[in-house]
């Protein structure tokens, strides 16, 4: 059966973009951040490649690079048409993926930290295989949370109040900060029994400008306020490595207890007792406004959601 309004908004696109050849080559310009090597890459010539992006800027009225000597940079206008090329590309190439590996498969992309994808979905790979053979996983981690509207995730693991305008945010679990070490380390030295104790035990910590994030000063304010100055062993940019360092013996470190549940589990780690704070903020699953679900992301959700995960 003809469908007139899709054969429509078709047409309506090829009123809107001039040229799909123009946009690739435009995508490898911008990419490459150079004609000649965009030029080599697609096996054209280079005044071929100018001449496409020449179509797309009359076609736009407007500049997508700036054009200095051999040095091109993109405008404004190029970056956002640069930022919306790359994300359907990857969708295509993605389905394209699919396609070729059999439809059987759903390829999902899960965003979240760093920290998030090494300390709490790595470990239970081999568990999420089992129980969901259909779902093919793409992790894709950041430091710091970004936009969905510029990202192309189909969830996204947040630690935060569940308020975000990109997105509709479901409560994924709570979260529990407490000090760990290793056993090495407790064989070592004395186990603190007091905030003032803890305090000079030699602490390891992580800097981090992520919301809701809990380092050791604001750990101890939660507690009432640190009694003293606090005596570091080490201090570095990322959670793993200070998790890393307690592992080794090297000191104490804040275990969040959804991220090193399995060290304690299998007694790579040791929970300080009686020492905690419960921060307001949670984990949240975040699906971009109006992207439409399937029955391997809702198992997916279901699985993330479940106390198997």
């Amino acid at each position: 059966m003809n469908n007139p309004s899709g054969a429509q908004k078709h047409k309506g696109y090829r009123r809107i973009i001039p040229s799909m050849t123009a946009l690739l080559q435009f995508e490898a310009v911008a990419r490459l951040n150079s004609f000649t090597l965009a030029a080599t890459e697609l096996g054209v010539t280079q005044a071929a490649v100018s001449k496409q992006v020449k179509v797309l800027e009359e076609n736009l009225g407007a500049l997508l690079f700036h054009r200095a000597h051999r040095n091109i940079s993109l405008t404004d206008a190029g970056d956002i048409l640069f930022a919306s090329i790359s994300e359907s590309l990857q969708r295509v190439a993605s389905a394209f993926d699919q396609i070729n590996q059999g439809c059987n498969r759903q390829e999902i992309v899960l965003g979240s930290t760093a920290p998030f994808s090494q300390l709490r979905i790595m470990p239970r790979l081999n568990q999420l295989a089992s129980t969901l053979p259909q779902v093919q996983l793409r992790l894709a981690t950041q430091m710091f949370t970004g936009d969905l509207r510029t990202r192309n995730c189909d969830l996204d693991v947040r630690f935060g109040d569940g308020q975000w305008d990109d997105g509709e945010a479901t409560l994924l679990f709570d979260e529990e900060v407490f000090p760990v070490c290793s056993p090495a380390w407790l064989a070592r030295n004395p186990m603190p029994t007091s905030l003032e104790e803890l305090a000079v035990a030699g602490l390891l910590d992580a800097d981090s400008t992520s919301e809701g994030w809990v380092a050791w000063p604001s750990w101890f304010r939660e507690k009432g306020g640190a009694p003293g100055a606090l005596q570091y062993n080490l201090r570095c940019s990322l959670y793993t490595d200070a998790i890393n360092a307690a592992l080794q013996g090297y000191g104490i470190a804040l275990g969040w207890g959804r991220l090193v549940e399995h060290l304690l589990a299998s007694g790579a780690l040791v929970r300080l007792q009686p020492f905690s704070v419960r921060p307001e903020q949670a984990y949240y699953l975040v699906a971009p406004h109006g992207r439409p679900k399937n029955p391997h992301m809702t198992a997916l959700v279901q699985w993330l959601q479940s106390g198997s995960f």
